[in-house]
This record gives C-alpha cells, structure tokens and sequence, in this order.
C-alpha cells in the first residue's frame, strides 16, 4: 500500500538542529513550523521556517520542554508530524503517546522504545539480555551519598556516577574516591534534575583508557534495520563531545562488524525505527561494552551523511510516514573520512566558561560539497545564557584522516567570530595536535593533554619567521594605504625602510625587504628571502598570505599594541617598527595586572545555585564556596588558598556578569 508524504511538520527544537531539520523538508517539498520562546524571536529557525509560533518565557521548563505548548502549536498550524530535534523532548515517550493520542506523527521510535532505552538501568539489561557487551556495574538506583559511595567502592574507583534519564553529558561525574563520590552524586544528581527533570543515578565502572565509538542504526516500521557505520567520539571534555569523526582510525573491520551486529541485535530486540545510535566503550584492546542507546538523531550525525551519502532526517521523516528503507546493509558503504568539530560559546582561556553575548561578527567558510557547517546563530545574534552553548557543527571530509584533519585546520583558521568568547582556537590546536593527527586518542584526550588548562598554541620558529614576514607585508600594505589617503604618494610610489624588527610576544625578529616592481621579498633572522604576497587589503579581517612555497589564512585585528594575528591556535601581538623605535620599545614599563587574589569573582555569566560559606568562616585550599549554572551546567566554584570570609555580596538566585563580585576575603 503507497503511503502518503506529510505535507507540513513542526520542529519541536531550536537553534542548529532545528535549521538543519528545515534544510530537508524544504528538499522534499514540506512546509515546517518552528516554534520560539521570548529569546529566540529573531532566531535564525524562525526565519527559516514556513510559519513560526511562540511557546512561552526564556527558560526551557516554561516553553521547549511544555508537551500541552507543544501540541497547541501544532493543532493551531495543522501539522501532520513533529520532529523533535535532540534533546528537549526528543527522547520523552510522553511527548510521543500524546502527539499518537492527537493523531500526529512522531518522526522518531516507538514509545516502547524509547521507554527501554531512554532509561538507561533498563536499557543495559534489555542489552544484556540481547547478547550485548555491557560495562559492569550496579544497576539499581542509589539512595543517597553514602550510598554512592558503598557501591563505588565495591566496583572499584574509578567509578561513573550517571544521571538514568542523562544525556549530553548532563549529570554525569567521574570519582576517584569517597569524597569525589559524595560530591559527585550531589551534583550529578542536581543536574540532572534541572535538565531532564529525573534526578535518578546510577554508577558503572570507569573502564580505563577508553574510547568512545557509537554506531549508526536505521530501521523502518516494516522490521528492517541496518547500520551506517560508527563514528569516534572520544575528543571530550566534561563528558561533551568536542570532535568527532568517521569512521573511527581504531577499529579493525572485525571489530567494526561485531559492533554493527550488536547494534542492529539490539535494535531489533526492542522494535527500534527510526535514526538511533547506541554507543560503546572501546579500551585498548579493542573490548567493547554497551554504554546506552539515544533513541534519537545525534548531534555528530553529519560525519555519517558524508561519509555515506545518507540524509539521515529525510529517512527519518519517510520512515515516520510509513515507507520502507530503500537500502539493505550491503548497500551501505563508507567512502572516505568525515570530521566534525563543535564550536561553543566557551572561552578556553578562562577554562571553557560559558560566553554570552552578541556575535558583531559570524562569517563561516563557504560550503562545499566537502565542507558542511551547520548552524544555528548568524552575525548580529544574541547568544543566550538560557540553552546549550553549540554554535555549529563545522564539518569536513576527504579521502583520507590526513587530508579531513588538514581541511579542517584550514576550515577553522578561516572562520571568523567575534563578539563572545570561543572555543575555535582550541579546535584549532586539536587539530594540530600530533597525538591528535596519529590517531592515539581516548577519552582522557583533553585532559590528559591540557592538564592546565589550555592558553594557546606557542608557535615553533619555522611559524614566528613566517608571521614576521607576514606582519610586515600589512604594515608596508597599510603605509602604502596612508600615502594615497594623505596624496604624498608620488606615482603610487613612497618611500619605505628596508630594515624592520617584529616584536612577536617575547620574540623580536628581523626582516629585510626587497620591493621592486610590486614584487616583495623578506629576509627573516638572515635567513634565506621568501617571496611574500597576499589580496590583503587594509580593513580587511581575514587574509590568505602566500609566503615561500605555502599559504596561510590568518586573521588580522589592529589594536593599540599592533596587529593581532590568529591561525592554528595562536593568538599573538605583532608589532613592525623600525630598529630605532624597537629599541626604544624596550625602555616602555610593563603594566602590571591588579591584584585581585582576595575576590571571588564570578567566572561567567550564571545563575548563583548555592553558596557554601558565610562571612567570618575560614576556608581551605579546594573548599567548596559556590555554585554557579549556566547554559544547563553546574560550576563549583573553590577556595584557591586557606583565607577567611570578609564579605558576602550576593544571594542565592542572583544573575551575574563576568568578574562580579562573589566574596571577599580578609
């Protein structure tokens, strides 16, 4: 029996997911209807869409995550279905029984399913039960902190404290000992409630040396299911994916069938249709366990559409209207490599903290049938403080990991952002990264990697020389610029000195020119002279600069102290004067940063949750002091020294800025 295409659907989401949905069913011809809160008015979804309708205040809980709004927007628009994106309701069954009792399709997986998997203490036994590896564990609920802590320690610490209805990384900690233990089923707890509104936890063993590998799977109504591959997840931070690749440098082709096999088994054994993706735990020895099953479209599912040819949502929306897969597992096939990098309204310099504010300037590389990028915000925005930081999903593929990793240096070094704090620098330096490049990754990466933070690529000599060369090209550009403007520019000629030193940060260089005939050569520290060219203009925020035999993309920024130049990570100063005036530079006194050691600021704009001192207590080095939340997630704020409190000056459920005051110490 033919089945019948809808004619309208509503995305029950926001931001990158919810344009990324539009995108396809404007591909196949449906009309959608987006759905807004107060803060996403002028959002890039609702002017996508068809038709948009507002679901009530800023907060989640009062507008995105309301069933009774949700349904009232599609009665009043008649759409046939609904796509809930990821996260929200995305993987609540009772948002799918009420669209079924409306008679609305849910372009997702039966309730039934997502009931078992979305529960992730069921899921592991249905997995068990199927004949899928699972990481050993205490699969009952935990009463309390004392408790967390008897069943961490007869798992054996490390252990994983799990929010059951978690996701996103949301509600899930890491511990190490009692006290972690304590401390972290508080907070995962906490979080999990704020964020899903299920404050149930659970604890696993944390399996050492780990990677992080998810299988695809697809299935129809009809009993058929196959998977797309697998996808490498293992860059993260907070238990957050921060890149993502596919297919995975790791696995072998027995392993990657053994865990496809898995994975459909387990599809199967719980009626599963729809997109869905359940993923492992890898360790070094290529021993995998069941880790969960989000019943859901994943947020890395771009890798997989490049390096298969699949548009997942468009076979996500067929299957809700009833039609078969037109592939069997033998059609799928993985050609070349995919990379995905998020990018976050998180400052890396101040250890990932949220950033909110205006973008005053979002320009994105051009797509490509090899460069993707996903998104959900435009230049003039405002980020909100209210939901998840994603900005978009940057996406290349290649033939080859070498080649993807490249493209995506080069895609990063020319995307430009301003306006909020981010996370591209980082991106950047992963990307450069040679245990990165080689593939020798786990889920320690981050940390394990940036122990202390991370404050920047230093660049080698090799770089500096060509930034040097790079720094003098702008200002002999800029000079020239200033002769025509103030017409003591002879035949568009002025003269220029041939002798410059560049300060780069603590470096000092010299740079010999030769200009002649438009033709501009430079000679870094005496060595060997580069040939040096660039359609850099004055004004211009993005430059590619041909120096010797390769370009770089380099983003320029003039400020008071010079040029700022920002590619692969680094983000330094440049200053080109003359031998004379570098000399004298180095007579200038250094301003000292203020002293601000005897203040609790507050590290990002947030929500105070709970302090946990009052004024005259002292404290120790590592105390708890406060809580701060933003974007759905919570920071403990602690004492960096012993000291005692002075002075208070905020109140539980105040909103604060960057750098307002939290406390005083004597």
């Amino acid at each position: 029996m033919a089945t019948k295409m809808f004619k309208k659907i509503l995305i029950a989401n926001r931001g990158e997911i919810a344009c990324r949905v539009i995108k396809t069913a404007r591909k196949m011809g449906i009309a959608t209807v987006a759905v807004y809160s107060d803060a996403d008015r002028n959002s890039l979804h609702v002017k996508m869409a068809d038709e948009a309708v507002h679901i009530g205040p800023a907060p989640s809980g009062q507008s995105y995550l309301v069933i009774e709004k949700i349904l009232a927007a599609v009665k009043a628009t008649g759409a046939e279905a609904v796509h809930p994106g990821y996260g929200f309701l995305s993987e609540n069954s009772k948002f799918a029984e009420a669209l079924a009792k409306a008679g609305v399709k849910f372009i997702g997986p039966p309730v039934k399913a997502i009931e078992a998997m979305g529960d992730k203490i069921t899921s592991k036994k249905l997995a068990e039960a199927a004949g899928v590896s699972i990481v050993p564990g205490h699969m009952g609920l935990i009463d309390d902190a004392e408790h967390a802590v008897k069943i961490a320690k007869d798992i054996g610490y490390p252990a994983m404290i799990k929010a059951s209805a978690g996701g996103g990384g949301k509600g899930m900690r890491v511990a190490f000992n009692d006290d972690e233990a304590r401390e972290g089923f508080a907070l995962s707890r906490s979080e999990a409630k704020n964020s899903f509104g299920d404050d149930r936890i659970f604890i696993e063993k944390f399996v050492t040396e780990p990677r992080h590998i998810e299988i695809q799977v697809l299935g129809d109504q009809h009993g058929n299911v196959v998977h797309l591959g697998e996808r490498e997840c293992s860059i993260q931070r907070r238990n957050q994916k921060v890149v993502e690749e596919a297919p995975s440098s790791f696995l072998d082709e027995k392993t990657r069938e053994a865990m496809g096999a898995q994975a459909v088994a387990l599809a199967k054994a719980v009626g599963y249709f729809s997109a869905g993706t359940i993923e492992f735990i890898v360790d070094g020895d290529r021993k995998f366990y069941f880790l969960e099953m989000n019943t859901r479209l994943q947020v890395e599912h771009p890798v997989t559409e490049l390096i298969t040819g699949i548009d997942i949502v468009e076979k996500m929306i067929r299957v809700a209207a009833g039609e078969r897969l037109n592939l069997a597992q033998s059609d799928v096939k993985l050609n070349g490599w995919a990379i995905e990098s998020r990018l976050y309204a998180e400052d890396p310099y101040r250890n990932f903290l949220p950033s909110i504010g205006r973008l005053t300037r979002y320009r994105p590389p051009s797509e490509t049938q090899t460069l993707r990028n996903d998104t959900g915000v435009f230049e003039g925005g405002e980020i909100s403080i209210h939901y998840d930081p994603m900005l978009a999903k940057l996406c290349t593929w290649a033939p080859t990991r070498d080649k993807a990793i490249a493209a995506m240096a080069q895609a990063l070094d020319g995307f430009e952002v301003e306006g909020i704090g981010h996370n591209l620098p980082f991106l950047s330096a992963v990307m450069g990264h040679a245990r990165f490049q080689s593939g020798n990754i786990t889920t320690g990466f981050i940390a394990e990697e940036f122990p202390d933070g991370f404050h920047g690529v230093t660049p080698d000599q090799s770089l500096l020389a060509d930034l040097a060369a790079v720094s003098t090209f702008i200002h002999i550009k800029r000079e020239q610029r200033a002769g025509l403007i103030s017409g003591t520019m002879e035949n568009h000629k002025r003269h220029m000195g041939k002798d410059w030193i560049v300060t780069l940060g603590k470096t000092a260089l010299p740079v010999a020119i030769t200009a002649e005939n438009g033709v501009i050569d430079m000679s870094v520290a005496g060595a060997k002279a580069k040939h040096v060219n660039s359609a850099w203009k004055p004004g211009d925020t993005i430059g590619i600069f041909h120096v010797g035999t390769h370009d770089l993309t380099v983003k320029v920024n003039l400020t008071v102290q010079g040029l700022r130049l920002r590619l692969r990570g680094v983000d330094v100063v440049a200053s080109v004067r003359t031998p004379r005036d570098a000399e004298l530079a180095l007579l200038m006194p250094i301003k000292m940063p203020k002293d601000t050691s005897k203040f609790l600021l507050c590290p990002m704009p947030g929500v105070i949750r709970s302090l946990s001192v009052a004024v005259g207590d002292e404290v120790e080095a590592g105390q708890n002091l406060a809580i701060v939340e933003a974007m759905k997630m919570e920071n403990v704020l602690r004492a960096e020294r012993k000291a005692k409190v002075k002075h208070i000056a905020v109140e539980v459920g105040a909103s604060l800025a960057v750098d307002q005051l939290i406390l005083e110490f004597e």
